[in-house]
C-alpha cells in the first residue's frame, strides 16, 4: 500500500513538473530570525519566512529548494504561499552579516544540479534571492566573573599582607 502511495506522489510530482507550471514575475515579503545568544546554544539558527505572490496560479504542491553559501536546503510550505527556509551553523563557524538565500523552482534547481556536474562553481539564476543579516551571536564575555573574582581577591590579599608587614615592621 505505501508503495502505491509513493508511486501516486511521484506520478502527481512528475506530472505537475511536466506541466511547466512557473511562477511568472514573482513578488516575495520576507521576515528572517536568527539566534543572538550563543552562550546556551551549540548552533546558531538561522530562519526565512517569506510569502510567495505569483501571476499566474501554482498549484498546491508547488516545490521550493533553496541554496545557502552552497549548502543545499529545502523550503518547506508552512501555509498559503508561505514558505520557510532553515539552517544551522556551529557558533564558531556562523559569519555576521549578510548571508544571501537563493530560491529556486524544480527547473532551476534541476538546472543548478546539471550545471554543477560540470563546474562545482556554477550558478544558476534564482528564482528569487533574500537577503538575511545576521549581526552576529553574544558568546560572554571576554573574561569570567569567577576569574575576574579570583584575580581581585588574589591581589586584595597581596596588598593586604604587604601592608600588614609594613606596619608591623
Amino acid at each position: 500500500m505505501v508503495t502505491k502511495f509513493v508511486l501516486l506522489v511521484s506520478a502527481i510530482a512528475l506530472f505537475s513538473g511536466a506541466n511547466g507550471q512557473n511562477c511568472q514575475n514573482p513578488k516575495v515579503e520576507a521576515a528572517s530570525f536568527t539566534s543572538l545568544d550563543a552562550t546556551i546554544v551549540t548552533q546558531i539558527a538561522y530562519i526565512t519566512e517569506f510569502t510567495l505572490v505569483c501571476d499566474n496560479p501554482l498549484p498546491p504542491n508547488y516545490a521550493l529548494y533553496a541554496e545557502v553559501d552552497g549548502k543545499p536546503l529545502t523550503a518547506a510550505r508552512i501555509g498559503e504561499n508561505k514558505y520557510q527556509v532553515s539552517w544551522t551553523e556551529e557558533p564558531a563557524v556562523a559569519r555576521s552579516g549578510m548571508h544571501e538565500v537563493r530560491v529556486l523552482d524544480e527547473e532551476g534547481w534541476a538546472s543548478l544540479r546539471r550545471a554543477r556536474r560540470a563546474d562545482p562553481a556554477a550558478t544558476v539564476a534564482p528564482l528569487l534571492a533574500i537577503q538575511l543579516h545576521h549581526p552576529g551571536s553574544y558568546s560572554g564575555p571576554w573574561v569570567n566573573s569567577e576569574v575576574l573574582a579570583t584575580a581581585l581577591s588574589v591581589l586584595i590579599a597581596y596588598i593586604a599582607l604587604h601592608n600588614k608587614s609594613k606596619i608591623l615592621a
